[in-house]
């Protein structure tokens, strides 16, 4: 069943920049109510402003529980019941396993698996009494790939992908829908600098559409491109000496792509101190 966006209610996290940015524009620009947090307060007003229509934005660390409480509480109370709450907010550290800093690892962990449960637990259980609401999380096709170089991070995506799996189980005929957006590598500054393999490079504008698609029309993995999820699903059927080298040919080494390169030196600073993206 195909569903309109006009007075829709959705809150999106990591809403100031990027990906996040382009959902919350684009569900504005179809009559939705948003909500776009960041980690930057500031940030999120200024991005908010620029939008059209009804659009609030404030501060949310993904990664504190309180945070994440009062970000889906001021939606509510300024814009009325989340009908869409976009896990949107990520990090990335790109680079060799044994290179990774501690604290890039643990910031992967907190934001890219931790602040999507912590989502889904504080969003699912009201939209369930409420009998309607969905949840959208923009994973990567990292959570069925793991690109050399991105070992945490395809980690992270993995276990998002396996966590929406079995949640969905448990909401099963609850009205709560589901979906994990996997996209390629996106023109962000989360991606500078990788490598897109045989894929083509995305645009922020091609996520968001998906969202609203899959919003629209209900399903639980959405791949992009599209011909992705058939491809992984094809590979992981063939035997492991020839699944090498088929996804040795395919995916990208992102250790080679990024070595010598300078480009994400001031994006990786700010992952491992923790400090808003500007």
């Amino acid at each position: 069943m195909t569903r309109t966006h006009t007075g829709r209610v959705v809150a999106v996290t990591g809403g100031a920049a990027g990906i996040g940015l382009e959902i919350a524009r684009q569900f504005a620009e179809a009559g939705a109510r948003v909500c776009l947090g960041d980690l930057s307060g500031n940030a999120a007003r200024d991005a908010a402003a620029r939008l059209p229509g009804t659009v609030h934005g404030c501060e949310l660390d993904v990664t504190d529980e309180r945070s994440f409480h009062d970000f889906l509480a001021v939606a509510e109370a300024i814009l009325g019941p989340v009908d869409v709450l976009v896990n949107n907010a990520g990090v990335m550290w790109v680079g060799a396993f044994d290179a990774e800093p501690d604290s890039a690892t643990a910031r992967m962990l907190a934001v890219n698996l931790h602040g999507v449960i912590r989502g889904v637990r504080l969003a699912a259980p009201t939209m369930r009494t409420r009998g309607r609401g969905h949840i959208v999380t923009i994973a990567s096709i990292a959570s069925k790939l793991s690109p050399a170089g991105e070992a945490t991070y395809a980690a992270t995506k993995h276990g998002v992908l396996g966590y929406l799996t079995a949640v969905r189980e448990e909401l099963r005929g609850s009205g709560v829908q589901l979906t994990a957006i996997m996209p390629g590598v996106v023109d962000t500054e989360l991606a500078a600098g990788t490598s897109t393999g045989a894929a083509q490079l995305l645009q922020p504008r091609d996520v968001a559409a998906a969202v609203l698609d899959a919003v629209a029309r209900p399903r639980f993995e959405v791949t992009l491109p599209a011909h992705l999820g058939p491809l992984v699903g094809l590979a992981g059927a063939l035997p492991q000496w020839l699944r090498d080298i088929v996804l040795r040919r395919t995916v990208p080494n992102q250790v080679a792509a990024v070595s010598n390169s300078s480009r994400r030196a001031a994006y990786e600073k700010r992952l491992v101190d923790g400090e808003p993206d500007s």
